[in-house]
């Protein structure tokens, strides 16, 4: 295709683009090589629809312009206010002129304290018929940090029952979190937990298998085990592989139970003892497999021994523990477990429309007659809980300074129960995406429908403070997946290919702050994966905040290109050689990656191009290490990686992974992003270079592991070493 067979796409007018600049929708955005490119005006016009926004025409985007523009002299007070602690807030107020207004703050542990008004300069406005005054209130610095209420109400006897009285969420949030390991550095190993498996497992790696893991990473000096996100899946067959496509992301994926660990288990009658044992006998032989996992197999198995257990009598102890579980995790849990329960009778095929207002009267019977089954999807929730805190108390046990550290995935899919519980919060018509780069040469789209930001903040950001909670629950750290998504997210309209999407702005400031209040009450350090295209700012700004980057090897260039050397990179950060989208540092080395894509079409030069790129990049981080003296001239594949670890351990990054993957020589990438059914995306067990599966006993065992990480520590070491000693030393003259 020629250059002049490819249409621009359409202008976007002046008005159009205020609209959108007014609504935090891009017409215009940056690329990854720092090109600007507009945004289709029918890009522009889906995505406003999707906000709420009418712009069909120019007609309509007048109108809904003057609508912003009166929107807040509508409400009584703000939707929400995130504040920093120790900061004096301002607050808008609008309420009928000549009216008294009364206002008390609610503190989260139910304190109440009056506020004072403080007027406006500039005269009422006329809205809707009715003149609004506009008067301020000043929050006090020294709140304590909290989920607070700020109520205000009319004087009695008002007509305008829309400015009578009004309720509002103040979150006080940190201005900082603690810096992690007390200033110190650490290191820590990453896993997909699913692949590792034990031979106890039932054919997928699970919470057993979890504290395993960090027992032996803590044994071995590390601080933290970063997993895959363990975000509950479909409660049926078939279940999604991706851990990123979760159905809920507040509840835990219940496949990662290990049935023999629950209390009841073992003090089952030997009948139902035996079909305990039967059940795991039917996959447990997956675990020395090399075949492709199988979770909807292994969720067969598992859920007729969970269901075996679950009908056991618990000890009146155990289900007062079960009841307080119920009512701390509350209408959350409930409603979640009944659309497991609902789930499992309509499956993923459309449901009946009565079926689609999770509150409406009609759910509201279903809902009792579905009582035991409920029940059972919330008991799941509460052994998963146990098993979680059981988890996080071996990681500390055995050494580690943060124990595991959890990941948060971007959404969820679009006929999730969060989607179905929340359906208010959602946009439609729009998924979750990005926009194309090196490595994703079309784009993405995720198949995630995105949170609107103005209802988020009409709910005082319940979904997110929610959902972190859960997570953070039995978490010494949390990695939050494409962290660039508290700022702004790529909406892609359905129907329209994922280059054609664009940017659209969330209160960074709010979700950031609600994100460090919880992290802060959990003591949880937080990891932001900020790869790709995010403004100078943003990073700025999350360092500010306490929240660590990330740093991958492969990704960290000059701006001339160049490998970057160790000195340079961050101290705030995690710092890797690779991550779960990019094969294993043996498979990154022979260029599968570009092989792969090939194989697949996904991209969009010539493959002899890419491969001429690729050699280039190898061959300048070849150079790197040897100038670093960490490789000789003709060093093995083994040494490279070593080499390749040992170089990002000389950083000053305050936290250094190594992926399991790279410590047995896998080569195969666990998920090929721009692909669904193309590849085996989430499904490989874990195996060494000739892809045959080691065992978590293997593993521990392996002269390969234990060279890696004492490669590791020793060039940590080192290079701590070398710093204190230039910081004596003091600056040149």
């Amino acid at each position: 295709m020629s250059e002049s067979d490819i249409q621009a796409p359409p202008e976007v007018d002046a008005d159009l683009a205020a609209l959108a600049t007014v609504h935090g929708v891009a017409t215009e955005y940056e690329d990854n090589t720092g090109s600007m490119r507009p945004v289709p005006g029918e890009t522009v016009r889906a995505v406003l629809h999707a906000l709420g926004v009418p712009a069909a025409d120019e007609k309509e985007v007048l109108a809904s312009l003057d609508d912003a523009e009166v929107a807040p002299w509508r409400r009584f007070l703000p939707p929400s206010a995130v504040v920093r602690a120790g900061q004096t807030t301002t607050i808008p107020v609008h309420a009928p002129a000549d009216t008294s207004v009364v206002l008390t703050l609610q503190l989260e542990d139910g304190t109440e304290l009056p506020m004072a008004l403080r007027p406006d300069t500039i005269a009422p406005r006329l809205v809707d018929g009715v003149p609004i005054a506009r008067s301020f209130v000043d929050l006090p610095e020294d709140l304590p940090q909290g989920w607070h209420r700020l109520r205000a109400a009319v004087g009695e006897g008002r007509r305008h029952r829309a400015h009578r009285r009004a309720t509002t969420t103040v979150a006080v949030v940190p201005q900082r979190l603690p810096d992690p390991l007390d200033g110190g550095r650490g290191w820590g190993a990453m896993a997909q937990l699913y692949s590792m498996r034990s031979a106890h497992s039932w054919g997928l790696g699970d919470l057993a298998d979890l504290a395993e893991l960090a027992d032996l990473t803590g044994t071995l000096g590390g601080d933290f085990l970063l997993i895959n996100p363990l975000h509950a899946a479909e409660p049926t067959a078939p279940m999604s592989d991706s851990p990123y496509l979760p159905a809920t992301r507040r509840f835990v994926n219940p496949i990662y139970i290990r049935p023999e660990d629950i209390r009841e288990a073992a003090y089952l009658a030997g009948p139902e003892r035996a079909l305990v044992h039967w059940a795991a006998e039917e996959v447990r032989e997956m675990n020395s497999s090399a075949e492709l996992l199988n979770r909807n197999a292994v969720w067969s198995a598992k859920s007729e021994a969970l269901s075996v257990i679950y009908a056991a009598p618990r000890s009146l102890a155990r289900q007062s523990a079960f009841e307080r579980f119920r009512a701390r995790e509350g209408r959350g849990l409930e409603d979640f477990a009944l659309w497991c329960a609902l789930y499992e009778e309509h499956g993923n095929s459309p449901w009946p429309p009565e079926l689609l207002d999770a509150y409406g009267p009609h759910v509201a019977r279903v809902r009792r007659r579905l009582a035991g089954r409920i029940d059972f999807f919330a008991w799941l929730q509460w052994v998963a809980d146990e098993q979680l805190a059981a988890a996080q108390r071996q990681a500390s046990q055995s050494g580690m300074g943060i124990g595991i550290m959890h990941d948060l995935a971007v959404g969820v899919h679009g006929s999730s129960a969060e989607v179905w519980t929340d359906a208010e919060v959602f946009a439609t018509g729009v998924t979750v995406g990005a926009p194309p780069d090196m490595y994703n040469q079309q784009g993405q789209d995720w198949s995630q429908p995105p949170w609107r930001p103005d209802r988020l903040a009409e709910t005082g950001y319940a979904p997110l403070r929610n959902m972190l909670r859960t997570v953070l629950r039995h978490a010494g750290a949390i990695r939050v997946d494409h962290i660039m998504g508290l700022f702004r997210l790529w909406w892609v309209p359905q129907g329209r290919p994922a280059s054609e999407g664009t940017y659209v702005t969330y209160d960074g400031e709010a979700m950031l702050g609600v994100l460090l209040l919880e992290a802060s009450r959990a003591g949880a350090v937080v990891i932001g994966e900020d790869l790709g295209t995010v403004e100078p700012e943003v990073r700025e700004q999350l360092a500010e905040r306490g929240v660590l980057g990330s740093d991958v090897l492969w990704f960290a260039k000059s701006r001339k290109g160049r490998p970057l050397p160790p000195s340079r990179y961050r101290t705030g950060a995690l710092a890797t050689v690779t991550t779960h989208d990019l094969p294993p540092s043996a498979g990154y080395l022979a260029g599968e990656h570009v092989d792969l894509r090939r194989r697949l079409g996904l991209l969009t030069r010539p493959a002899e191009v890419e491969r001429m790129a690729f050699e280039s990049e190898r061959a300048a981080i070849l150079n790197a290490l040897r100038s670093e003296g960490l490789i000789n001239e003709d060093p093995t594949e083994r040494e490279i990686v070593e080499a390749l670890h040992g170089y990002v351990a000389r950083t000053a990054a305050v936290l250094v992974g190594m992926a399991f993957t790279d410590a047995v020589g896998e080569r195969r990438t666990q998920n090929q992003p721009g692909t669904f059914t193309e590849y085996p995306n989430w499904r490989l067990p874990l195996a060494d270079g000739a892809e045959e599966p080691v065992s978590i006993e293997e593993l521990a065992r392996s002269p390969r592991l234990h060279s890696l990480v004492e490669r590791i520590r020793t060039e940590m070491d080192r290079a701590d070493l070398a710093r204190h000693a230039r910081a004596e030393a003091g600056p040149r003259e």
